[in-house]
């Protein structure tokens, strides 16, 4: 015993750190802290009846401040609701494809069905989960990685390359094919339910395992696990088609018709021929990083042979350069920030000075972004399509604009804008034609991706 507390205590003087409670001398001295001015009285009679702390910080100065006219912006038209699901990132992939099909069928709106893709998805997911299980049968239950597995076995988050990984196995199809279901606006039942069984499916695979079972037993297992996920999909959300006849109308009210199509076959013919991860790059600004190197996140994809999370992480400069002249080349964005942060709702603007906390409570707040990211307190945590940036007179941009999938009620009529300033906090990621980038960041792409863990605080 004597041994473990010497161990104990050496270790924690090595730190230079004693653990202390805290004695009365330290309770009076932090209650003496609070002086309780006039102000500090008002405040406290404020908070203690008002439970609304942010409304309270509101920035007033910055009221009526920022309009939402924009200098450049994309030709797009329509906006979506993912409703009460995780969907931003495949809305956003598709919303950055709606235009261009919109023009090439002459049509006044079009959304994709993305509960056909959603399906898909979330079935792909669980194969991925129970192969994980599979290879990591032999290690043990509290390993790191197999924790962060059976964590969230599958949820409906995810960045492009789940959309791209997907869109490439199963198509797509307009709504009208596969409309949205109640399960498909609301997933939160319908995904724990799921998890418990994936969950219940995994712990079976590891107790074959170890019970010497051999490798084409677990999958024939996984199979009949897959059998029951398959089930549960189509139940709550319909069984997706292998063929479709689309019906649509175009801008003159001629009523036209795609018979007999593929989902596949109708992915090809709206989508860009040089669609690929080697044309279409993530670009990411994360500070704890080193800049122009390819970070790839360790099976982060949705199916097995699919592409893992791979991105170019870049300076806040470099980003815009390249966003303005996609913006200006009439070509929509797929991006993800933390929307939540400093972001009024009512108007739909989001600023870094917003919400004035520190004056309102009388304490500092002030973390920089590789801070926040590093301490949890920040991180992406919404996809939406970048459709416009709004420049000085020198053609520098002083404000951007995100088209949302919450529905036209949300925001200015669907749409957020925010301040250049806030792109430097809060901008995360986008996905970019690779023609906009300079010389620089090409030449970083050819470089080898440096791996990180399943459990990497970017997921």
């Amino acid at each position: 015993m004597k041994k473990i507390l010497l161990i104990t205590a050496l270790s924690m003087s090595c730190a230079g750190i004693f653990a202390q409670s805290l004695t009365d001398k330290d309770l009076n001295e932090i209650r003496s802290s609070l002086k309780k001015d006039a102000s500090t009285q008002a405040i406290q009679n404020i908070l203690t009846v008002d439970k609304n702390i942010k409304e309270n910080a509101l920035n007033r100065e910055l009221q009526g401040k920022i309009d939402h006219f924009f200098k450049y912006r994309v030709n797009v038209k329509g906006i979506t609701d993912q409703h009460s699901s995780g969907r931003c990132w495949m809305f956003t992939s598709m919303n950055v494809l709606r235009p261009s099909i919109m023009e090439k069928y002459n049509l006044s709106h079009f959304d994709f069905s993305h509960n056909y893709t959603y399906f898909w998805d979330i079935f792909e997911k669980s194969n991925l989960f129970l192969e994980n299980i599979i290879t990591t049968a032999s290690k043990p239950m509290d390993d790191r990685e197999v924790t962060t597995y059976f964590q969230s076995p599958v949820n409906d988050g995810g960045v492009w390359n789940l959309y791209y990984n997907v869109a490439q196995k199963y198509g797509v199809v307009p709504q009208e094919v596969m409309p949205e279901t109640a399960h498909s606006n609301n997933t939160s039942q319908m995904v724990n339910i799921l998890n418990e069984k994936l969950r219940l499916g995994g712990y079976t695979l590891r107790e074959m395992a170890a019970a010497g079972k051999s490798a084409k037993d677990l999958r024939a297992e996984k199979k009949e696990i897959l059998k029951d996920v398959y089930r549960i999909l189509s139940l709550c959300l319909g069984e997706p088609p292998h063929t479709f006849t689309w019906r649509y109308k175009d801008k003159e009210g001629n009523i036209k018709e795609l018979a007999n199509y593929t989902p596949l076959q109708f992915y090809k013919a709206i989508t860009p021929a040089d669609y690929s991860p080697e044309n279409y790059v993530m670009i990411m600004n994360d500070p704890t990083r080193e800049y122009y190197k390819l970070y790839e996140i360790q099976n982060y994809r949705n199916a097995v042979e699919g592409v893992n999370w791979v991105y170019l992480n870049l300076p806040n400069e470099d980003i815009k350069k390249a966003a303005l002249a996609s913006i200006k080349n009439n070509e929509a964005m797929y991006a993800s920030c933390d929307v939540g942060k400093q972001h009024q709702r009512e108007t739909g603007i989001l600023d870094p000075e917003m919400y004035d906390y520190e004056s309102l409570l009388g304490v500092k707040l002030n973390m920089d972004k590789k801070a926040r990211i590093l301490t949890r307190q920040s991180g992406s945590s919404h996809a939406m399509t970048l459709v416009g940036c709004d420049t000085d007179e020198n053609d520098q941009p002083v404000k951007w604009e995100f088209e949302n999938s919450w529905g036209a009620k949300a925001g200015n009529q669907g749409y957020l804008t925010f301040t250049d300033k806030w792109f430097d906090e809060y901008m995360f990621r986008i996905v970019i034609h690779r023609k906009y980038l300079d010389e620089k960041a090409i030449h970083s792409l050819k470089s080898k991706p440096i791996p990180l863990p399943v459990w990497d605080y970017m997921f």
